[in-house]
């Protein structure tokens, strides 16, 4: 077989969809943590622009960040990209895109309160964005001290409880600060994350250590799962 022509390869570079990954979970579960590890990640060779929407005690380490110059922070709507403002995270995205020869992929950091829906349906509401990126998975990081006082919090009617959507949209689940609880209790929040996704894959970890690898371009997003879980998904 012939090698593709220089044009070709500039065409395939040029239509390439961008793998976004959205990173959920309550403030305190290790989000940020899990972030800053896989920047200072030394074996993925990957570069991320970053959208970040929630400045907790730990930010992203301007350290890494700093000597990493290519990494960059964007910020939408005073660092928010929540329900409300799927507009403004449409024109961040594409204006991201301009850019894009100097990213491998994007990760979204949604905020402590925030139902992952409306941010994952922005990739399915707007044409220009569903060419230009592909939504690679949704990973929700657990805190395995609270989590199921977080599940269990009773909310007003018609508000979701935040912290079983995030499970329940989550292609994998980060069981993290797993060495705060017994294992009698971890088998316990297993079990009722499992009741909540059967589907999504568990990993226990502390300090948000995971293999870079096992939460990112894991093509793990289902489109078909979302719709029988939630019919009126794409019908924003």
């Amino acid at each position: 077989s012939t090698p593709p022509s220089v044009t070709e390869t500039l065409v395939d570079m040029s239509s390439r969809k961008v793998p976004v990954t959205i990173l959920t979970g309550f403030l305190g579960s290790g989000k940020t943590t899990l972030l800053n590890h896989i920047l200072e990640d030394p074996n993925h060779g990957l570069r991320f622009a970053i959208i970040e929407n929630e400045f907790g005690d730990v930010g992203v380490d301007e350290r890494i960040l700093s000597e990493k110059a290519d990494e960059e922070v964007i910020e939408v709507m005073n660092g928010c990209i929540c329900c409300t403002v799927r507009g403004d995270l449409v024109v961040a995205l594409k204006n991201l895109y301009s850019k894009i020869s100097q990213f491998d992929a994007v990760i979204i950091e949604t905020t402590g309160l925030a139902d992952p829906a409306p941010v994952a349906q922005t990739f399915f509401v707007d044409d220009d964005i569903q060419a230009k990126f592909s939504l690679d998975a949704i990973i929700t990081v657990c805190d395995s001290k609270h989590i199921l006082a977080r599940i269990d919090d009773e909310k007003p009617e018609g508000v979701e409880n935040e912290a079983a959507e995030q499970v329940a949209f989550a292609d994998r689940i980060l069981l993290n600060k797993t060495d705060l609880v017994s294992e009698e209790d971890l088998l316990r929040v297993e079990k009722r994350l499992k009741s909540i996704n059967s589907q999504a894959p568990v990993q226990r970890c502390t300090k948000a250590e995971v293999s870079p690898d096992w939460v990112l371009d894991i093509g793990a997003f289902d489109l078909k799962r979302v719709i029988e879980m939630d019919p009126e998904f794409l019908n924003t």
